[in-house]
């Protein structure tokens, strides 16, 4: 992706506004800063009755087609405050995304090995947003269920990326103890994918220093490699030049442009505490 690739990225939007929501307590989550249980999250779809889908739908992987239909994503405002859930096929409709204003919780994963070289992945080309794209490590979604809501030192998402981890790259549990994520900050940022899909996420940023084993999953990724700074320069440099027909997605290149190498500093001298800011939310 190129720096004038910029433009694709517009906030100049309303704030979700939600009416007549049934709500129900999910009382055994608690929270020091912020409880969940007083916040009475809605226990439905907050905008969709039923999914609408197309011919080109029957053509969708079948694993990519019921992870879209069955997973449901947290829906929040610009604020991250959770305002009800909808399915990942929903939350991916640019139709949605420009309409409805659908914005969703995210994560980002950065595992750095021991040498601090950065793992990436490229998406598999059955992926149904920005297939065949490299990108970090691993990047998902938060789900709407009690273990990946809970917002205490933001442990629902530390938890949702360790689950996917093994889906994705069949990194174990073991392997990434979800105490071992430090989430470094926030951003918020919309992509359009192609004419029907794309992205409007608030995305939490995950950096993990471990030596792993990996496994990819052919279902979800084409190729890995690890890379130093220098190499992901080069790699920077190509996809911007448009070589070998590297591309890399969005998400990545907002983090890599504006916080990756002052953190990857971080990450080399074991100071990434020093980096945490979890009260700004950067609109990119």
């Amino acid at each position: 992706m190129s720096a004038s690739s910029s433009s694709l990225f517009n906030f100049n939007y309303p704030l979700i506004r939600l009416r007549s929501l049934t709500h129900l307590p999910l009382s055994s989550l608690r929270s020091v800063s912020v409880p969940i249980s007083q916040r009475k999250l809605p226990t439905f779809r907050a905008f969709s009755g039923t999914t609408m889908t197309d011919a080109k739908d029957a053509e969708m992987d079948a694993v990519q087609r019921r992870l879209m239909f069955d997973d449901e994503c947290i829906l929040v405002d610009e604020t991250d405050r959770v305002v009800g859930h909808d399915s990942k096929y929903n939350c991916h409709l640019m139709e949605n995304i420009e309409a409805k204003n659908l914005l969703h919780r995210a994560f980002s994963v950065f595992l750095f090995n021991s040498n601090y070289e950065l793992l990436l992945q490229q998406r598999s080309k059955a992926k149904v947003t920005f297939p065949l794209v490299w990108t970090n490590t691993c990047c998902s979604h938060p789900l709407y269920r009690e273990s990946e809501l809970i917002e205490e030192n933001t442990l629902g998402v530390r938890n949702a990326a360790q689950r996917k981890l093994l889906d994705e790259l069949g990194i174990v549990a073991e392997d990434v103890p979800v105490d071992e994520f430090t989430a470094l900050g926030r951003m918020l940022y919309k992509a359009p994918s192609d004419g029907k899909w794309g992205e409007h996420e608030l995305d939490y940023l995950l950096f993990i220093v471990r030596d792993v084993k990996v496994q990819p999953n052919a279902d979800e990724v084409a190729d890995i490699k690890y890379v130093s700074r220098e190499e992901l320069k080069e790699l920077v440099k190509k996809a911007d030049a448009g070589e070998e027909g590297l591309k890399l997605s969005p998400w990545f290149r907002l983090v890599v442009d504006n916080f990756l190498m002052k953190w990857w500093d971080h990450v080399e001298k074991r100071t990434l505490s020093e980096a945490v800011d979890m009260k700004t939310i950067h609109k990119l």
